[in-house]
């Protein structure tokens, strides 16, 4: 049974997904990067906020205080539905999403151009080019 599974791990498709997976957890730390820096910033500033990952909405306040994160609103007990921390993450999927999108678009451009490429006709079998030339010589006399 180990040897079973050492040759199931083994596997190239198995190797490539593992490598697929690794990449992928870098890409979406680089796409969480691009959003929460770059991004959202810019969407803070048309919007007026100075964090948007910090807009939120208290749904339940015991203590009656006033907050200014979300952070702060959680910490102190209060049910607090953070929205911002929502949109950050639609913008990271959809962006990821459109990459992917762009990549299996490009994966599938490429092999309609490898279908779509005339392939070299086989060559004739041994006995045929035989054959022919032993035609041609008879023609040859």
């Amino acid at each position: 049974m180990l040897k079973e599974f050492k040759e199931f791990a083994m596997k190239g498709n198995m190797v490539d997904m593992a490598v697929g997976i690794i990449i992928g957890a870098a890409f979406g730390t680089v796409v969480k990067s691009v959003v929460d820096d770059i991004l959202m910033p810019v969407v803070s500033a048309v919007f007026g906020a100075p964090d948007f990952s910090n807009l939120f909405v208290l749904l339940k306040n015991p203590s009656g205080d006033t907050f200014t994160s979300l952070e702060a609103a959680r910490e102190a007990g209060a049910v607090a539905l953070g929205y911002g921390l929502f949109i950050n993450a639609l913008i990271a999927f959809i962006i990821v999403a459109f990459v992917l999108f762009m990549v299996v678009k490009s994966m599938n451009n490429m092999k309609k151009k490898e279908e779509a490429a005339p392939a070299a006709p086989p060559a004739p079998p041994k006995e045929e080019v035989l054959l022919t030339e032993i035609r041609d010589l008879l023609k040859q006399r």
